[in-house]
């Protein structure tokens, strides 16, 4: 009689439990508000897709997001004072757990180099324009010119850091792998075949694969080609309608509401990077930082304590004078110029080489102050806004192979503006900022920091700041005059003096310390700057990308990180 009692229970509670988990499948299907179906064609096929939180992109790690204090916290030896404690807040996001190296780069180098060939005239300043300079080795007194030769394309360096990249080449590579990974994606779910397969296939020029043309004209992409366009999302059909014919397109293409493609590639910004290299969580006690973190991994000696390497560096960086490597038969670090990524351990996020190996670009136009009083919430400098160019037939203009606008830059070298097969953007205008109250113009690299708006003439228009003063030049007093009726007339005017400074719109920060700096640059908080069409043979880069949907992936917290006493 119990075991019958107890059977019939356990069927009934079953099936609430199937009905429940059917009734919010049917919800979460439906408009709560509205009670239209979602995907329904016969309430319009209105799309909501569905989010998944568990997929990393490939080579990178989670950074769960929170508060630190970004800056010095150690003695400010250098008395530059541009690096002063403040405390900031960064959001969640993904980042490469190494950086580029020279085989992810050359493998961005021969895909340009087979969409634009250099040999056409209409592409050849395309390829040359991504090529890093492996010219950064010579020394006018040393022996280093082979590395120029074998440093990017020898197998024996393929898994070293790319180096010889300027700031401009390095966001080209983070918008081609954005491409290159959403192409995959797509070809992975069948929506658009292998096209790497299609001999009769050109997708060159304008016609490669570029995700905000997709997302907006998929058809074109591929010189319109629709056959390369196998399935889409499935769509229920009507009753009544004629099944598509035998290797049709069936369903339709991805869009954004789907959730499938990837997030845009981008180098991160100084406050993720910084936040991502010192992973303060490491010396976390509760709500309690446990001292100050002087480099990217716990501790305040540069090398490392366990049994099996002791005494061996825990980075790559110049030990003294003439000092790269340590005594033969026994190397401090291993390396006298960078080493291959992941030689050196990572730090709590799982980060390698965040400190030592190559300096890192990162996203941010330099300024000695870094202004939190205006912004403590994912702080950045560089922001220019811009919008799709729409032409008088109401499409977005697509460059053509014909129309790549070529900028020449200040060392001389030539970028295109736009890849042919991309949009064409251009600045929003003051009637998109009409009444808006976040942001007032395009290019915010200035912004409370030599803008218009900062100075003392914010209330004048460009024709009437011909004639007043420029930044840096000194106030000078001319001889007094005397008007008609006697009296002293005095005019202020400025010196007519040239004064140069590095700091531009055009100078971006770079983080980390190098094979090639003292110890003293390995504190993650340390920040220099270059002009950012300026490459070195111990600056490269890593990518990151937004991290969408709730900042946390895993729920389980531990207050006191149980590494932390197995490394004491």
């Amino acid at each position: 009689m119990k075991s019958t009692f107890k059977l019939f229970s356990f069927l009934i509670i079953s099936l609430v439990v199937l009905s429940s988990c059917q009734s919010s499948r049917r919800g979460s299907s439906s408009s709560s508000l509205t009670g239209w179906n979602f995907n329904d064609p016969s309430y319009g096929n209105y799309l909501k897709g569905e989010f998944k939180d568990g997929n990393v992109p490939p080579g990178m790690v989670h950074i769960e997001g929170g508060t630190y204090t970004m800056g010095l916290v150690q003695d400010d030896v250098m008395f530059d004072w541009n690096t002063t404690p403040k405390q900031m807040h960064v959001r969640s996001f993904y980042m490469d757990e190494a950086e580029v190296t020279n085989a992810e780069y050359g493998l961005f180098l021969q895909y340009t180099k087979d969409v634009f060939p250099p040999e056409d005239p209409q592409f050849k300043h395309i390829y040359p324009s991504i090529l890093p300079d492996t010219l950064v080795w010579r020394k006018g007194l040393g022996n280093t010119n082979l590395l120029s030769e074998s440093y990017l394309r020898h197998p024996a360096y393929s898994e070293y850091p790319v180096v010889g990249v300027t700031w401009l080449q390095a966001n080209e590579y983070c918008k081609w792998r954005t491409n290159a990974v959403n192409l995959k994606i797509l070809m992975d779910k069948g929506v658009i075949t292998n096209i790497f397969k299609e001999d009769s296939l050109k997708f060159k020029g304008k016609n490669n694969f570029n995700t905000d043309v997709y997302l907006d004209q998929p058809y074109a992409l591929f010189d319109g080609d629709s056959t390369i366009y196998k399935r889409g999302i499935p769509v229920p059909r009507k009753k009544g309608d004629p099944k598509p014919a035998k290797g049709a397109f069936t369903g339709r293409q991805v869009t954004s509401s789907d959730g499938i493609l990837s997030q845009k590639f981008r180098l991160p910004t100084e406050v993720e990077w910084e936040y991502a290299a010192k992973a303060i969580f490491e010396n976390r006690e509760y709500n309690n930082i446990r001292g100050r973190k002087k480099y990217a991994w716990a501790g305040k000696y540069t090398r490392n304590r366990s049994k099996s390497q002791r005494g061996d560096q825990l980075a790559n960086f110049k030990q003294g004078k003439g000092n790269y490597s340590g005594i033969a038969g026994w190397s401090s670090d291993g390396a006298d110029i960078p080493n291959a990524v992941k030689s050196y351990p990572p730090n709590a996020f799982g980060l390698y080489d965040m400190s030592g190996n190559v300096a890192e670009w990162v996203s941010d136009v330099y300024r000695p102050i870094v202004d939190s009083e205006a912004n403590d919430f994912n702080y950045f400098r560089g922001n220019i806004f811009t919008k799709k160019l729409i032409d008088q037939d109401g499409k977005v203009v697509i460059v053509d192979d014909s129309q790549v606008e070529l900028d020449t830059l200040v060392n001389g070298k030539v970028m295109p503006k736009a890849l042919p097969g991309s949009f064409r953007y251009i600045p929003i205008t003051k009637d998109d900022t009409y009444m808006r109250r976040n942001y007032s113009f395009a290019d915010n690299s200035d912004l409370n920091d030599g803008d218009q708006k900062s100075s003392k003439f914010f209330n004048l228009e460009e024709d009437q700041l011909a004639g007043s003063p420029r930044m840096y030049n000194s106030p000078i007093r001319p001889e007094s005059e005397r008007d008609s009726l006697g009296n002293v007339v005095s005019k202020l005017e400025y010196d007519k003096k040239t004064r140069r400074t590095l700091i531009s719109n055009k100078t971006r920060v770079y983080k980390g310390g190098s094979w090639a700096d003292r110890e003293y640059w390995l504190d993650p908080a340390q920040r220099r700057y270059f002009p950012e069409y300026i490459s070195t043979n111990y600056i490269g880069f890593r990518c990151a990308t937004d991290k969408v949907g709730p900042m946390v992936r895993n729920q389980k917290k531990t207050a006191t990180p149980r590494y932390i006493y197995s490394r004491r």
